[in-house]
């Protein structure tokens, strides 16, 4: 892990010593950005990839060489210490919750996937889970990575508490009323105060609901290249269909769910303090 931190610096001194200071930070922290969703970008290049060249004659199914494929770049991930074992059980934690969430959507209705598959269980092609398991990747890299901190950081049970009421509710609104509205204004009242601080070369800070709103944006921009390569389909929808802009609510919504899982794990950046005195974290050697 030393030997990545390392290489990072070197990058951020490279470009800062070749730009302007204020381009630098920008570019800095696009590319930060791009190393923390490391994962979720590499699947998102074989789902691509693998539409632009499959074709049906070949023995091996789509589903399962975007298995394989997985699989094999987390273990690489893991091997060449480009995420911790703490990131792994965060992962590994966010993969079985959204898996759960899959053969429960699928049995649904609510979408499906039309290829078939050899790894493949009820109708859900086991890449799937890695998609989930990259957004749990990407939020506990980008802690990491931009040395962030979450402060005034609101009573860790309530957080608890929306966190399990929002999973529950992508179940139980097939049944009973959908408070997904409710929901929205509780992410505002218990995280609108919650400031996060990071890191880019200077520090500087963003609203916790803005950042996850901004999240939720491009996590819809990444599901419609899920629809738009045939990946899957949702219900009342064709194949290369582009998902619905209310898709971007419930990832703005699973955003927070990916984020406490991240928080069972990793308490460190989660700070208590008044907000009169917000935390700011020491200056890191900037990369």
């Amino acid at each position: 892990m030393e030997n990545i931190r390392t290489l990072e610096r070197g990058l951020g001194r490279n470009v800062r010593n070749a730009m302007p200071s204020w381009l630098a930070e920008f570019v800095m922290f696009v590319l930060k950005q791009g190393w923390a969703c490391l994962f979720g970008g590499l699947m998102l290049l074989a789902i691509i990839f693998t539409n632009a060249i499959w074709a049906d004659s070949w023995s091996v199914n789509r589903y399962d060489a975007l298995f394989l494929f997985a699989v094999i770049t987390q273990a690489c991930m893991l091997l060449f210490r480009l995420e911790t074992w703490q990131e792994a059980k965060v992962i590994a934690l966010f993969h079985l919750t959204g898996t759960a969430m899959e053969f429960f959507k699928i049995a649904a209705g609510s979408w499906a996937y039309p290829e078939d598959a050899i790894f493949m269980i009820a109708g859900v092609p086991l890449f799937s889970g890695f998609m989930y398991a990259s957004v749990g990747s990407y939020i506990a890299r980008v802690i990491r990575i931009f040395d962030m901190r979450f402060s005034p950081y609101p009573p860790f049970w309530m957080t608890v508490v929306l966190a399990t009421a929002i999973y529950v509710n992508f179940f139980s609104h097939h049944y009973v009323i959908d408070i997904r509205l409710g929901l929205f204004a509780a992410t505002v009242v218990l995280f609108g105060r919650t400031r996060i601080t990071f890191t880019v070369g200077k520090t500087y800070w963003m609203p916790l609901p803005l950042a996850a709103f901004l999240a939720s944006f491009f996590l819809w921009i990444a599901e419609n290249i899920g629809t738009l390569t045939g990946t899957w389909v949702y219900a009342g929808s064709t194949e290369f269909d582009w998902a619905s802009i209310s898709k971007m609510g419930s990832w703005y919504l699973l955003l927070y769910v990916s984020f406490v899982t991240v928080t069972l794990v990793i308490r460190a950046p989660l700070v208590t303090r008044s907000p009169a005195t917000p935390d700011m974290p020491e200056p890191r050697p900037q990369s």
